[in-house]
C-alpha cells in the first residue's frame, strides 16, 4: 500500500490552473472552520478546459453540523451524503459535493457497495485546498483506497490486459449509477491517461488482493440507481439552476436536445422526475 499511497499522493499534489485554487479556497471560505481539504476531479481535469464548463469539487469537511448554519442540510448531508451545491467565482461555475472526513475515508473503501466515491477517486483528481497537513494525510489515505477497491470490485483480478482490466472496472460502475453518458465514456476515461494507469496497476491490484468488496453488482445497480434518484431530488433543493444543470449535462452527454418548460426551471424536482421515463426510454440516461 506504501507504493500506490506515494503514487497517490504524488498525482494530488501536481499544479493546476490558478483559477481552480482559486475557487478552491472560496468554496471552503464559504464552510469556514469546518472546512478541511477540497480535491478537484472530472471532466474539466481530464480535458484541461475551464471556460464553458462546470468545474467539479469534493469538499472534506470536519462534520456536518459544523459545516451549515442550517440544521436540516446537516441531517440530510448525514442521511444521503453528499451534498451537492452550485457555485460561481471569478466567472467561473462549478459544483461541489460535501463529505466529512469520516464520510470520504468510509466510502471509498470496500466496506460501501455504493460506487459514487469509490469509482471517482480511483481517477485522477487533484487535492487543491488543504487547511493543514494532517488534513492532507488523511486525503491522500482515503483517496489511496478507493483504485483498490474497484479493482476488487471488479474481479477477477490479473486475467486481461491491465489497460482492459480498467475499462471493464469502470464500465461496470457506469452501470451502477444513472449516466447520461454515451456508451464508451468509461473507456474514454481510461484512454484520456493510459500511462497513468498502467503506473497504478501493479501497486492497485497488490493492495485489491487484501479487500473484500461489500455487495454484488446486481446490488450496486439497485442501490446506486436509487441513489442517483434520491440525491437528484436533495439536489432540487441545494442546487440553484439544478434543473437547467441538469438538461445542459444530459444534452452534452447524450446528443439530446432538451427544452426546459418555465415551470420545470420553477419545480426542478418534478421537472427531473418527468423527464426521467423518457430519458430511460431514449437511452439518453442508462
Amino acid at each position: 500500500m506504501s507504493e500506490l499511497r506515494s503514487l497517490v499522493a504524488e498525482e494530488l499534489s501536481l499544479p493546476v490552473d490558478r483559477q481552480v485554487m482559486a475557487m478552491a479556497a472560496a468554496v471552503a471560505a464559504k464552510h469556514g472552520e469546518a472546512s478541511r481539504a477540497v480535491l478537484f476531479y472530472g471532466s474539466c481535469l481530464r480535458q484541461k478546459r475551464l471556460e464553458g464548463l462546470m468545474l467539479d469539487f469534493y469538499l472534506i469537511v470536519s462534520d456536518y453540523r459544523s459545516a451549515y448554519p442550517k440544521r436540516w442540510l446537516a441531517v440530510a448531508n448525514a442521511l444521503i451524503p453528499p451534498n451537492v451545491f452550485y457555485f460561481e467565482h471569478d466567472g467561473l461555475a462549478a459544483k461541489y459535493a460535501v463529505l466529512s472526513e469520516a464520510d470520504f475515508h468510509r466510502l471509498n473503501g470496500p466496506e460501501t457497495s455504493n460506487v459514487s466515491v469509490w469509482a471517482r477517486f480511483a481517477q485522477p483528481s487533484r487535492l487543491v485546498w488543504i487547511a493543514d497537513e494532517q488534513a492532507r494525510d488523511r486525503a491522500v489515505d482515503a483517496v489511496s483506497r478507493a483504485a483498490p477497491t474497484l479493482l476488487a470490485a471488479a474481479g477477477p483480478l490479473g486475467a486481461e490486459p491491465p489497460l482492459d482490466l480498467w475499462r471493464r472496472a469502470f464500465a461496470l460502475t457506469y452501470s451502477a449509477e444513472l449516466r447520461a453518458e454515451r456508451t464508451g465514456r468509461a473507456a474514454s476515461v481510461v484512454d484520456l491517461e493510459p500511462q497513468r494507469y498502467e503506473r497504478f496497476t501493479g501497486p492497485a491490484l497488490s493492495a485489491a488482493k487484501a479487500v473484500r468488496p461489500a455487495g454484488t453488482w446486481t446490488w450496486r445497480r439497485i442501490e446506486g440507481k436509487g441513489l442517483s434518484v434520491l440525491r437528484l431530488a436533495k439536489a432540487s433543493f441545494t442546487f440553484a439552476g439544478g434543473a437547467d444543470y441538469i438538461a445542459w449535462k444530459i444534452n452534452r452527454h447524450a446528443g439530446t436536445k432538451i427544452e426546459l418548460k418555465p415551470w420545470q426551471r420553477r419545480h426542478p424536482l418534478l421537472a427531473a422526475l418527468s423527464l426521467l421515463p423518457r430519458l430511460l426510454r431514449s437511452g439518453a440516461v442508462r
